[in-house]
């Protein structure tokens, strides 16, 4: 109810607002032309002549009444003018120029002809004094906004970038009340802009004179404002920023200003990404559209970090139906809403299930039918796996055999496995069971490919069987697999579960220390997005077999990823949050390789994506060994890495 009356109250001062601006008007144009009249004979009222002075008496109140009609239809009367911007000005410019030239028309045709000047100045003295008032609100409005920030000690801020987005900003925040700043000076690169003025606000210099300006103008808020700037420049930029312990956003990138979007609200903290110092990988997913569009898709893992993303540009690029299928039904439930929200007409399913489930993943298979799946559950976790290695092979290596087996029997055209750099020469258990699922899915490349698919092993744990195997005779199905395996290989996302920059957060949240395990280690790092939009592209690009390999530009040390971020935070390292080196942890490596050395590269079209060549194995003793390895892991066998080392040439266990 108190909304409501707000909201009457509103729509009341709105009302007044328009007819104090009618009655405003009524009287400027009756003004106008009287002062038209008395400039033209030098500001004497007796030397106006009376067939002049009746003449303009005999018009100017009907010529009003006419002139306010016009102006209503061109909406003058229905603008916000506390927030008067050039399209009243022009609004009102071409309003009182349209009743001008009728006035003129009226009075000389119907009544007499009057001076040229009294017509130049009538129409010059209207449209100044029809601007007065409504223009008077805004001033009014910021001369008060100024005043209350000032009394409010706010934040005063410099803004980089003298450009369109940066008058954009200045102009947001000296409108808005709401924005409690003040906008002290703008830096901007181009010599040519230093020394001038925006709206009263000086242009002092460029990016090497941010620290000194910071301490000039004791500045407390940085605006970083060039959307059009490249990555090498604003990672710069940025970092000089990060001296001068001052709040710091930036606007996110040239979209907003392209979309009119820009704002103070529209700003954002800058984070460790912008850091990276490169540009951001676009993919052209055109051809992800032609590929995915009218197929049913499945997607294991869809709850994570991502699987989740994999849903979102799945679901974006209109599939025929999209299937989620996750362990973690907390995760699958908020992809699932998100997903409900953003496409309401998206054919969904949300499965809770494991991968380790041989009759589940194949009553999925049965009854949804996908024709692509990308295959992202997985354990990630290197630590936590070390000390449990027996889960990391049920759920990965053999977890991928179930799933890799259904989607065959079932006539799925294409799986897509998302793996990791760490299955390059693993030192972990989890790299090395992460091969292992490259080397399951080159074997059901291969096996396919030679026309013995039904040789391929099902594996199971269940007691019972029916026909020639647990799930029914599939013969006429192997005898016609045409199911494409392709790998997708990639390093370190930032913001994926289990990443160090959420750890980070929390430990400068908390006041330090930050903990690195070593001052040299290095990492692969790229966004969630950039990983899944190449992960797809590739998935378009196999034909069996292959293992994709995505470019993930330089690596990246982890004690500057954590310094950056404590300056981020507004902390100096090492004064007030502390960096602590604690070690590498069990099978953790100073840095991640993309390839393993018996490997060459082949180019795709793509020059993001490239083509590893397999590492010769013997699969027929490959696929022996599984069910083995299977057995062991059930058993929870702590021996189980001996027997993995065996099936992995290259895994070199860390003791």
């Amino acid at each position: 109810m108190k909304k409501l009356n707000q909201g009457h109250a509103k729509g009341w001062n709105v009302r007044l607002d328009s007819f104090g601006l009618i009655v405003s008007d009524f009287l400027m144009i009756h003004l106008a032309y009287f002062l038209a009249l008395w400039v033209r004979f030098d500001c004497t009222f007796s030397l106006i002549p009376r067939g002049f002075l009746g003449a303009y008496a005999t018009l100017i109140t009907g010529m009003a009444i006419v002139s306010i009609i016009l102006f209503r239809l061109l909406r003058m009367y229905q603008s916000l003018w506390r927030y008067a911007s050039y399209i009243e000005l022009i609004r009102t410019i071409v309003g009182s120029s349209v009743s001008s030239l009728l006035h003129s028309a009226l009075i000389t045709v119907l009544i007499t002809k009057m001076p040229v000047s009294y017509h130049m100045l009538g129409g010059f003295f209207q449209v100044t004094l029809l601007l007065i008032p409504r223009f008077s609100f805004r001033a009014i409005r910021m001369v008060s906004s100024v005043r209350h920030k000032a009394e409010a000690g706010v934040g005063r801020v410099m803004i980089i970038g003298a450009g369109q987005a940066g008058r954009m900003i200045l102009r947001d925040i000296m409108g808005t009340m709401a924005v409690k700043d003040r906008v002290v000076c703008f830096i901007d690169d181009n010599p040519d802009k230093w020394g001038r003025f925006i709206d009263g606000v000086p242009i002092v210099g460029g990016r090497y004179d941010i620290l000194a300006s910071v301490e000039k103008y004791q500045i407390t808020k940085i605006y970083v404002v060039i959307p059009s700037a490249g990555a090498n420049d604003k990672k710069e930029i940025i970092n000089i920023c990060n001296e001068a312990k001052c709040e710091l956003k930036q606007l996110p990138g040239m979209y907003q200003l392209m979309l009119g979007q820009i704002s103070v609200s529209a700003m954002k903290d800058v984070s460790v990404e912008d850091l990276l110092g490169r540009e951001p990988i676009r993919a052209d997913l055109n051809e992800v559209f032609s590929f995915i569009n009218g197929k049913s898709v499945l997607i294991t893992g869809g709850g994570g970090s991502i699987g989740s993303e994999l849903c979102r540009q799945v679901a974006a690029h209109n599939p025929k139906q999209l299937i989620i299928f996750d362990i973690y039904e907390n995760n699958a439930y908020e992809i699932q809403l998100e997903l409900r929200h953003k496409f309401p007409d998206l054919d969904l399913a949300v499965l809770i299930g494991s991968v380790r489930d041989s009759r589940k993943m194949h009553e999925v298979f049965s009854k949804y039918h996908p024709q692509i799946v990308y295959h992202a559950a997985a354990h990630k976790h290197v630590p936590l796996m070390e000390d449990s290695p027996c889960e990391a092979i049920k759920n990965n290596a053999i977890g991928t055999y179930k799933t890799a087996y259904a989607a065959m029997v079932h006539g799925c055209e294409r799986f897509v496995l998302i793996s990791t750099d760490k299955a390059v020469n693993p030192t972990n258990i989890m790299g090395a069971s992460k091969r292992l699922c490259e080397m399951i899915i080159q074997s059901f490349d291969c096996m396919i490919k030679a026309g013995r698919a039904g040789e391929l092993p099902q594996l199971y744990t269940h007691a019972e069987s029916t026909g020639n195997g647990c799930f029914g005779n599939y013969d006429g199905a192997l005898t016609h697999a045409k199911t494409e395996y392709v790998a997708v290989r990639f390093g370190n996302v930032l913001g994926s579960n289990g990443s160090v920059i959420p750890l980070f957060k929390h430990q400068i949240a908390e006041g330090g220390p930050v903990t690195v395990t070593h001052p040299d280690i290095i990492r692969y790092f790229m966004t969630i997005p950039e990983a899944v939009s190449l992960v797809m592209l590739a998935g378009t690009y196999a034909h069996g077999g292959e293992i994709f390999v995505l470019d993930m530009g330089s690596p990246v040390k982890i004690d500057t990823l954590a310094r950056n971020l404590i300056k981020l935070s507004g902390f100096t390292p090492d004064e007030d949050i502390k960096i602590v080196y604690t070690g590498l942890r069990p099978g953790e490596k100073l840095y991640e390789e993309k390839l393993m050395a018996e490997e060459g590269l082949k180019k795709t079209d793509n020059d993001l994506i490239h083509i590893g060549c397999p590492v010769h194995f013997d699969v027929n003793t490959f696929l022996g060994q599984l069910e083995n390895l299977m057995q062991q892991a059930y058993r929870n066998d702590e021996h189980i890495g001996e027997t993995v080392e065996k099936m992995v040439s290259t895994y070199r266990p860390h003791r």
